[in-house]
């Protein structure tokens, strides 16, 4: 049995006494501590039993510091000062070391294009971490950060709570992608060209309509809805679909089918880049930290080769 274990030694206690000795009162250390007087003066005598001494000593109408309880005072302070700062300090994040798991949400088509460079940079900086990688999109991502399913998601989203952090990670547009063997979209289609043609669209709910329905209020043609865009690339090819979709999933889907086309889309349209989003409760958190940045590069990467 170690000496911290060797007696009914309470920590708590001497930091009560602390309190005495700065305050020169068990009034006035019941204060400080938020706690009663009685309380106080309990702890004291749970201190004495412990040491077998007494801590305070009669003086005129009030007490005063025993020899020992001033002593102890004198050792213990520096000690409990080096415990609060060591409570205080912030985490220490090394990624060459760190076991820690961060949880990814990975809107549809980044778990190909983003998440396997990602892991293969922090497979080589940070050889110890875990990674959760779950489906999110801009229904689901705010509740999922909200109630940390994920620490870190990265998705196409107009507005965001306050208590999400964004930053931008591409500058991105919405482009049509469509086979320029079977559709007759052109190089640079009209409205009225692009309102011609048959389309399929991506809908996470299994609707007919799609944001440029809601957003210009206009009808098109939609032929097909599926809920995921990694199979937009396969229903384009060969067919006379026309997809609508942003640029950097457009660059993906033509790394894999070189023969497909992308055309401007015919509307101006604010934006259709990704957002890197976190809650701000982990706004400092350093391994957090240390996978948004790495994402942010490797984003500006794909962006730059695209």
């Amino acid at each position: 049995m170690t000496a911290v274990h060797a007696r009914d030694l309470d920590l708590n206690l001497l930091r009560v006494l602390v309190a005495v000795a700065d305050t020169g009162s068990v009034t006035r250390a019941a204060a400080r501590l938020y706690l009663t007087q009685s309380a106080v003066s309990a702890a004291l005598g749970r201190l004495a039993d412990a040491l077998d001494a007494p801590m305070l000593a009669r003086h005129g109408r009030g007490v005063i510091l025993t020899s020992r309880a001033a002593r102890l005072v004198t050792e213990v302070r520096p000690l409990l000062e080096a415990v609060v700062q060591a409570a205080l300090a912030p985490e220490r994040f090394d990624p060459r070391t760190s076991e820690r798991t961060v949880r990814l949400g990975l809107s549809d088509l980044a778990d190909e294009w983003l998440l396997p460079p990602l892991l293969r940079r922090l497979g080589r900086e940070a050889p110890r971490m875990r990674f959760v990688c779950m489906p999110v999109q801009f229904r689901t991502v705010v509740e999922a950060l909200a109630t940390r399913r994920v620490d870190i998601a990265a998705t196409v989203i107009d507005q965001v709570p306050s208590s999400i952090l964004r930053a931008p990670l591409n500058r991105g547009r919405f482009v049509c992608l469509y086979d320029p063997r079977h559709a007759r979209l052109g190089v640079r289609p009209t409205a009225r060209t692009y309102l011609a043609q048959d389309h399929v669209i991506v809908s996470y709910n299994g609707d007919l309509r799609g944001t440029v329905e809601d957003t210009f209020g206009v009808e098109r043609r939609i032929r097909c809805s599926v809920a995921s865009f990694s199979a937009i690339g396969a229903i384009v090819d060969g067919s006379e679909l026309v997809a609508t979709l942003p640029d950097i999933f457009a660059w993906h889907v033509l790394r894999q089918r070189p023969h497909l086309r992308t055309a401007p889309f015919p509307f101006a349209h604010p934006r259709g880049g990704m957002d890197l989003l976190w809650p701000a409760a982990l706004d400092e958190d350093e391994a957090c930290a240390f996978v948004r940045a790495a994402i942010v590069d490797i984003v500006k990467q794909v962006s730059t080769a695209a």
